[in-house]
């Protein structure tokens, strides 16, 4: 009998990914030899935090959640908010980083101005982290890996996007979505939308689509996060839009639970900072 082999392939890899929101916090435990999640918590909060409240909640549940105890081999932070922009490499200077932001951003001058290299070198996205998070689990964990939740959303539905012509996605949480578009595989437009209404939610859309020069009669679009085929966002969409589709990942996870469609939209962005396929 040969002996029991200790190959890369044996030995578990533990990899930790968290979402930061104004409004919530999500974090994935998965064992990605196996692509087995082995605990997924999602918090919303009752109205948006600060960054130091936001600490607070972390904090807590670091004191309360025993998963969180484990070695991991690998950790990664995205931050999900509206303050960042994505700029073309050829004009982006590192020094003047803020400057980018300032349009768009209330900038104080505390903040720390990151930036995110896309893998294809031909964009960046600027943006705010929030120091305080970002020191909080350097302290835990040591080096880690921290992006804008953008870079990894527009990352991973470049490498999904098949489709010619434009085409939108729009990934949605509590009171806010993000809003990608492409055509022919190029990045138009990357934008965070905050809304209260179901009015709201397809007013920004349909002004996108204008600013765009797109026929919603035309252009498809694939919805990502919370949003279901009962929620009055879905509906309103339908209404306005020709081509509506839920995406589906179709990620070959185990438990059997987590194989389910809603969930995977819900956490897209967190399995695929994981290395899901």
């Amino acid at each position: 009998m040969d002996k029991q082999q200790t190959s890369k392939e044996n030995i578990d890899i533990l990899k930790l990914s968290i979402q930061v929101r104004l409004n919530g916090l999500s974090f994935c435990v998965m064992e990605s030899n196996k692509n087995e999640i082995l605990w997924y918590k999602k918090i919303n909060f009752e109205k948006e935090f600060t960054p130091v409240k936001i600490l607070e909640q972390i904090e807590l549940l670091y004191k309360e959640e025993k998963q969180l105890e484990l070695a991991f081999n690998e950790v990664v932070l995205l931050f999900s908010n509206e303050l960042y922009s994505i700029v073309p490499s050829q004009f982006f200077v590192e020094e003047e980083a803020s400057h980018y932001l300032k349009f768009n951003t209330k900038i104080l001058q505390t903040d720390l101005v990151a930036h995110d290299v896309f893998s294809n070198e031909e964009l960046v996205n600027v943006y705010i982290p929030y120091t305080n998070i970002t020191n909080y689990f350097f302290d835990k964990y040591g080096e880690f890996e921290f992006k804008h939740s953008a870079t990894e959303l527009i990352e991973q539905l470049s490498h999904n996007n098949e489709d010619k012509g434009p085409v939108a996605y729009l990934n949605s949480f509590k009171g806010y979505y993000d809003l990608v578009v492409m055509k022919d595989g190029k990045l138009l437009l990357s934008n965070t939308f905050k809304y209260e209404t179901p009015e709201d939610f397809i007013y920004y859309l349909l002004f996108t689509a204008e600013q765009l020069q797109l026929d919603p009669l035309d252009f498809s679009i694939y919805l990502l996060g919370e949003i279901t085929k009962d929620a009055p966002e879905y509906e309103i969409t339908y209404t306005y839009i020709k081509n509506v589709e839920f995406f589906d990942p179709k990620f070959r996870l185990s438990p059997e639970e987590f194989r389910n469609p809603q969930f995977q939209r819900e956490a897209f962005i967190l399995l695929k900072s994981l290395g899901c396929e």
